[in-house]
């Protein structure tokens, strides 16, 4: 069964109802595990506007949330290193979940594909 880390923009966009991205998340929780790292956990808490706190908490709390230690952290750091070589600036928080995708084998669930394409072997899904 694959696990499957939803990106911050996932979360944002299935909240705000995006009735393609609702589906796909729905379909993907009775095919393997979804979580979130939690680094997307702080960007979404960042955006919550006044009366949206229930409904983001309680799909938040059905996610499994990704810690970020120790390991993630420094292979984020060498991605970050690696691809800067080539003359890719990474945002950081893209590199954490990148390298908590690669790490742990999840499927990364993004729209935001470009933030991601130049991690080699990490596996992207988006309908």
């Amino acid at each position: 069964m694959p696990d499957f880390l939803l990106d911050s923009d996932v979360i944002i966009w299935f909240l705000r109802g995006r009735k393609d991205v609702v589906a796909m998340v729905n379909k993907l929780q009775r095919v393997g595990a979804v979580l979130c790292s939690a680094i997307s956990l702080t960007e979404v808490h960042l955006g919550i506007k006044k009366g949206e706190e229930g409904i983001t908490n309680d799909f938040l709390d059905a996610l499994v949330v990704c810690p970020v230690d120790r390991e993630v952290a420094s292979s984020a750091g060498d991605l970050i290193r690696e691809n800067k070589k080539g003359g890719a600036v990474l945002e950081i928080p893209d590199a954490l979940i990148a390298a908590s995708c690669l790490l742990n084998d999840f499927i990364l669930v993004t729209c935001n594909k470009k933030h991601y394409r130049m991690f080699k072997g990490l596996k992207i899904f988006f309908e």
